[in-house]
């Protein structure tokens, strides 16, 4: 059974997705799985065992991203299934260009126009509940359970045990809490573990930030790979670490996947649907202000009170919670 699958454009939501594919899996055993989606959602995703395809959507890069959607559906051709993960019409049209009869979508004001199958899903859940309900849509076998983030990608294997620390966050600075303040808790925590410092390309200046503030807390102990891994270096690594102490980010859905044991510091999104799906060992840190959650990429008030309010010591508390 060929299955179409439109993946979301974020790491982290692609990842909270994955529970989502499992079940469909599970729904479909003889289920061949093509993935279209962003460079780092199909990156992370294609060494699923049963994706047989994994295409980057780059059509937003056409001069007609119309047709250059119709020419991509044509190409991949017609599917038992196919389903979208992503709200958004292109998405929509992609998938009734492919001429698929059962086609699944969140109901909007385009889907319930060219889909079979467009229901309406709360979005007061957690969005791996969401994208679960979604996929088991058109069945009646689902009994509401859903699994646990899945990766494929194997895991590095570290001599030492290792602290990974996350200080940013794709989305915005609004999510960033704050390079110093990481670097304090893991100084805390560096006679325990070596220290693994990650971030994007977009991060490197502050992962530098972290690195000086180790070295004037005397703490040598550390590696700075920020910039310096793929999607795939990336899950590998975090995968093998300890311990992870992060922002609300597409990593820290990384570290869900593998159970590694978490501490996010949540500031102006909704901890209720995007936190660590199913991580047995993870906390939370989070204050609750009148102004929250904002969902802003920057702070709207210039005050920044979500994040700079918690503290070194509260992050150290939630570790030690987690028995570390």
């Amino acid at each position: 059974m060929r299955i179409l699958i439109i993946l979301p454009n974020w790491l982290g939501d692609a990842i909270m997705a994955t529970p989502a594919i499992e079940l469909l899996c599970q729904e479909y055993p003889n289920a061949r799985l093509t993935f279209v989606g962003s460079y780092a959602s199909i990156e992370a995703l294609k060494h699923h065992p049963r994706c047989e395809r994994a295409i980057v959507d780059e059509t937003k890069k056409a001069s007609s991203r119309l047709l250059a959607t119709y020419k991509l559906a044509r190409e991949l051709g017609t599917f038992h299934l196919a389903i979208s993960f992503r709200n958004q019409l292109h998405a929509s049209l992609l998938l009734r260009f492919t001429n698929t009869v059962v086609c699944i979508a969140k109901r909007s004001w385009h889907s319930i126009f060219l889909l079979s199958h467009t229901p309406k899903i709360s979005t007061t859940q957690h969005l791996a509940l969401q994208y679960a309900e979604l996929a088991m849509s058109d069945t009646h076998t689902w009994n509401g359970q859903t699994p646990p983030l899945a990766l494929y990608i194997q895991t590095k294997q570290f001599q030492k045990p290792t602290l990974g620390i996350n200080a940013g966050a794709t989305y915005g600075s609004a999510k960033r809490w704050y390079p110093e303040r990481f670097a304090q808790v893991a100084a805390a925590f560096s006679e325990k573990f070596d220290i693994l410092i990650f971030g994007g390309p977009g991060e490197v200046a502050m992962a530098k930030e972290i690195e000086d503030s180790l070295l004037r807390l005397d703490v040598t102990n550390y590696m700075n790979i920020a910039g310096k891994t793929n999607i795939q270096e990336l899950c590998a690594n975090i995968g093998g670490c300890s311990l992870f102490i992060t922002n609300d980010s597409g990593p820290m859905h990384v570290a869900a996947a593998y159970q590694v044991p978490t501490v996010a510091i949540f500031g102006p999104t909704k901890y209720t649907e995007t936190s660590q799906w199913m991580n047995k060992k993870s906390k939370i840190v989070r204050h609750e202000m009148k102004c929250s959650p904002c969902m802003k990429r920057e702070c709207p008030l210039g005050h920044h009170e979500c994040m700079t309010t918690i503290t070194v010591a509260e992050v150290i508390a939630a570790v030690k919670e987690l028995g570390f």
